[in-house]
């Protein structure tokens, strides 16, 4: 009955423990998410770069101070993301890092509580057979108990047999 309950409470424990990690889960596929998009955005600018690199709107198909401007604006918004992803990287990797560290003190919780219940079931365990042995011990001294009292019994039926023969052996001696 008692390891009955612990399963249940060990069980109960590791629901408990999954939901936690789910919701740290959930917060580093956000972070990731955002990252990834990130990501797309240097692409789509980086296509942009190469469309301003090719883009010759002056005299006789040359390239104008503004086409070279848009290029360099291009860049600098390029650099700029690179330095958000970069950003956004470390908050991502310290999710992991977090994340790492739970895992490592929730596994360590988990063993000192599997420990302990290792210990109470064992202890229970130990109880169960102590308790076990009084019972067939008290069994035996009962059986033994009993036993003497039907031969207590037994004994006290023969001596008033004999009695009330005796008596009446005497009864009818002294009527003749």
């Amino acid at each position: 009955m008692y390891f009955h309950r612990s399963i249940t409470l060990f069980v109960f424990f590791l629901f408990s423990c999954f939901q936690v990690y789910s919701q740290d889960s959930l917060a580093y596929e956000v972070q990731r998410q955002r990252v990834n998009e990130l990501l797309d955005q240097r692409s789509a600018r980086f296509g942009q770069f190469n469309q301003s690199l090719e883009a010759r709107t002056g005299i006789f198909g040359l390239k104008t101070k503004k086409d070279m401007q848009a290029s360099i604006d291009i860049l600098r918004e390029i650099v700029q993301t690179d330095n958000h992803i970069f950003k956004e990287t470390k908050v991502l990797l310290d999710y992991k890092d977090m994340e790492k560290t739970f895992i490592s003190y929730q596994a360590e919780e988990n063993k000192d509580r599997i420990n302990g219940y290792v210990n109470t079931i064992s202890k229970l365990q130990k109880h169960q057979e102590s308790q076990t042995l009084q019972i067939e011990e008290l069994e035996n001294q009962s059986s033994r108990y009993l036993t003497l009292l039907i031969f207590c019994l037994i004994l006290v039926i023969i001596l008033t047999v004999l009695l009330y023969k005796l008596k009446f052996r005497s009864k009818t001696k002294g009527i003749q």
